[in-house]
């Protein structure tokens, strides 16, 4: 009898982890990880399945914050994606494998001593093919990705949309960044564009992105999570909030003076201060306006 319920019990636990209809490529289950291999590095991605996943259903692409704590991120996104039925991709770049501030928000474009990398070390690099590692294990069919970044996060994913212009990615959402590459090619990075490969017409796409700037009305900290406090960083205010006012300030600026319509949006997430959980609720009404 314990024999036959065991069986019974492994029996309904494969049931609930299948995903796709028999057609489809081997399903990934609803909580799961694989290694991922770039240009000799390892970044772990974590994988969250909603209940009735279908190969058309959409692809959420999470950055984390500055503890490189992937899993953390995946917890907090678990329950949204379960609410509003998307697939949801957690890319974790750890501190081994992308030291410092440049492994990650600078999207290691260079070295710690300031020197330029190859495209292909790039970590901005990954993002696309993770996008298609994570299609071809679940079976994905969509074509377009949407791409979310909270603090460290969202520093990743402002500079992403500069960097990698040919990227499928169809909504971005950057929230409660510390500071900000300014879309000006004249301001010397990191701060603005000057000496990065980033040419007008990347900018000039960049600026055409659905993009939201999503900023939690409480994140007024000047010093919490160690926030960056030089003088380039202070002139975009002395916290988080200020500077992604004056980040979108100089985004409308720079699209008027490219006579571009701009695709970027300034939203507010009342009464929250620097914390991704709070703030996940409304990134998911920005990701998913429809």
């Amino acid at each position: 009898m314990k024999t036959l319920l065991k069986s019974f019990a492994l029996l309904l636990s494969l049931s609930a982890s299948s995903l796709f209809a028999a057609d489809a490529p081997a399903a990934a289950p609803a909580h799961d990880h694989f290694d991922f291999v770039q240009a000799g590095r390892h970044i772990t991605v974590w994988l969250y399945a909603p209940p009735g996943m279908t190969p058309q259903t959409p692809i959420v692409i999470v950055m984390h914050g500055v503890a490189r704590d992937g899993e953390r991120y995946l917890t907090d996104w678990m329950p949204l994606a379960q609410e509003h039925h998307f697939l949801l991709v957690v890319p974790e770049f750890s501190k081994e494998q992308f030291p410092g501030e440049e492994g990650y928000i600078y999207g290691n474009t260079v070295d710690q001593a300031g020197h330029p990398l190859p495209r292909e070390l790039w970590s901005f690099s990954v993002i696309e093919p993770v996008f298609d590692a994570v299609k071809a294990r679940t079976g994905n069919k969509t074509e377009r990705y949407r791409l979310y970044g909270h603090s460290a996060g969202a520093q990743f994913v402002q500079r992403f949309v500069y960097f990698v212009p040919t990227a499928r990615v169809e909504l971005v959402v950057s929230a409660n960044a510390g500071w900000y590459m300014l879309p000006d090619l004249s301001v010397a990075f990191p701060y603005g564009l000057k000496n990065t490969p980033v040419s007008e017409t990347d900018l000039r796409h960049a600026l055409g992105l659905p993009m939201t700037v999503l900023l939690g009305t409480a994140d007024t900290d000047p010093v919490l999570h160690a926030l960056r406090h030089t003088p380039e960083s202070d002139a975009q205010g002395m916290f988080r909030l200020a500077r992604g006012k004056y980040f979108y300030a100089h985004a409308e600026d720079a699209a008027k003076k490219f006579s571009l319509p701009l695709g970027w949006h300034l939203a507010f997430a009342p009464n929250i201060d620097h914390n991704d959980e709070r703030m996940a609720p409304f990134a998911v009404r920005a990701l998913f306006p429809e």
